[in-house]
């Protein structure tokens, strides 16, 4: 760390896939130069809603958050967070058919997620949903009421997606092999955004660096996966290690063409579905 360094305050979220990408960075395992990080760890729903404001530097988002944010952020080439056929997804107490979800109210964790635009464009309509916490979703459904609501299935993110059986509910639907099924692509879910205003040579380096902090955790796998272990909540080791690798990749490392077509295909679904206000073509740190 360069005390006198420029800051560049970093948001990301609590779950061992964000923390596994930022170990290098977060514990001083890399050079940084010229530039002092700062980390907040924060829901990936405050995250969205904070972008708005411009307040972090770097700030991992939604996708779907990002399609409101293009006038203040672009998106780094690294640090995706891609579904490849398997990503969020619904589940709830007894069995369903997909259709059954449209009269259903749905506990979701956050309206600019994008598993939320996910699940938009599956079921084609603006369905009912509860905004719950998204380490509080699984206790909901089971339940079937959050803070007095009635709560009938639940979008599920971060490692809930390995541990909804533990709550005896059932899948529902999983959205990233819903997406696959329709387009063929991954389904791309989060990324790291880093505000235009900082000119094109921060910009350059801050995601040279982001990468090598990436690139530095997929290297050192066991001290990476040790440190994000604190952060998984009901995962034990293996689950963590599994977890971490369906979300820090080949992808992570560079979305590529493939994963850039995916974005824009989401965001477009998006904007013909209503959801995203207007047509977006995503930028990327060159």
């Amino acid at each position: 760390m360069n005390a006198t360094g420029q800051k560049i305050r970093v948001g990301h979220s609590p779950d061992p896939d964000d923390a596994f990408m930022f170990h290098a960075l977060a514990n001083g395992k890399i050079d940084t130069g010229d530039y002092n990080f700062e980390h907040e760890l924060v829901d990936i729903e405050t995250l969205n809603r904070r972008a708005f404001s411009g307040d972090l530097e770097l700030t991992a988002v939604s996708l779907h958050g990002y399609a409101h944010l293009t006038d203040l952020y672009m998106l780094c080439p690294c640090g995706a967070s891609m579904g490849d056929r398997y990503g969020p997804m619904v589940v709830a107490r007894d069995a369903l058919a997909v259709e059954d979800l449209k009269n259903k109210t749905i506990a979701v964790p956050g309206t600019l997620t994008t598993a939320y635009l996910a699940l938009r464009l599956c079921l084609g309509i603006d369905f009912d949903h509860v905004v719950v916490p998204f380490d509080k979703i699984l206790p909901a459904v089971r339940e079937g009421r959050f803070e007095g609501r009635p709560i009938e299935a639940g979008l599920i993110i971060h490692e809930g997606q390995l541990t909804y059986g533990d709550h005896a509910l059932k899948l529902i639907v999983d959205m990233g092999q819903w997406w696959y099924e329709d387009t063929g692509l991954p389904l791309p879910l989060g990324a790291n955004a880093i505000r235009k205003d900082l000119g094109p040579d921060v910009i350059s380096d801050v995601n040279r660096l982001l990468k090598e902090s990436i690139q530095y955790g997929l290297d050192h796998r066991d001290e990476a996966l040790q440190y994000a272990l604190q952060y998984g909540r009901d995962l034990d080791r293996d689950k963590a290690d599994e977890f971490v690798g369906m979300y820090v990749n080949d992808w992570t490392l560079d979305f590529g063409s493939r994963g850039r077509e995916a974005v824009a295909t989401l965001l477009h679904r998006g904007y013909q579905a209503g959801v995203i206000p207007m047509h977006i073509e995503p930028e990327f740190v060159e």
